[in-house]
């Protein structure tokens, strides 16, 4: 596909899944516009890099469906001076486009190819307000927190405590929860007075992040 079908592709991404979709900020709107989602996926599943669906990336890793990450990153409400930790960035493009929105992007990642692989793009595509630092997604990147903004790149059975600890007063974490059943349901958190609370705010059906699966229930 030509850089031209690229551009083509991006412009249809944001009129078809993302606009529609409630997705009203202009900010992230042209993030998305300009962040080459090409560049993060294997070469292979280029021609496929707009599609409407999560992207397997690696073994058991994939690219969040654009609609859904949007309005992830919406709600998350991130300012221009806001500091953000990106959870389980992958190859990398969730970190760019965020990076398009805050003032600076910590970017977690537990696989170490995929971390260096994450670095290497954003460095081709010039996002130098975003560092990508290699550790287990579960317990977030203490050294530099609090921060204002927590987006979790995956589904998740349940928020660990080590990243809602991790929040700035006022600070917002937002991920999809799976429950019991299966169903996925966007959720947002938000620390006021150092308590955490959170909403529901869609359904959403993405894949799971290594290491945050449901816990075995043992039925007697």
């Amino acid at each position: 596909m030509a850089n031209t079908d690229f551009t083509a592709a991006r412009i249809n991404m944001v009129e078809g899944q993302i606009r529609p979709n409630k997705v009203t900020d202009l900010r992230l709107v042209d993030a998305f516009m300009n962040v080459p989602r090409e560049l993060f996926v294997p070469k292979a599943l280029r021609g496929v890099a707009y599609v409407d669906e999560d992207i397997q990336v690696a073994p058991g890793r994939f690219l969040m469906e654009p609609m859904v990450q949007a309005r992830l990153l919406q709600e998350a409400r991130i300012g221009t001076q806001d500091v953000v930790l990106d959870v389980g960035c992958g190859t990398g493009y969730s970190a760019a486009i965020i990076g398009r929105v805050a003032a600076t992007v910590v970017a977690l990642e537990a696989d170490a190819a995929l971390a260096a692989q994450a670095t290497r793009t954003l460095q081709e595509i010039s996002t130098d307000n975003a560092i990508v630092m290699q550790g287990p997604l579960q317990d977030g990147w203490p050294a530099q927190m609090p921060y204002d903004a927590i987006v979790l790149e995956g589904a998740v059975a349940e928020v660990p405590q080590a990243l809602l600890d991790q929040l700035n007063e006022g600070g917002r974490l937002v991920g999809v929860i799976v429950g019991t059943g299966g169903v996925g349901t966007a959720r947002l958190y938000k620390k006021i007075g150092g308590v955490v609370s959170g909403r529901s705010l869609f359904d959403a059906a993405i894949r799971l992040l290594p290491g945050f699966e449901p816990k075995p229930v043992f039925e007697f």
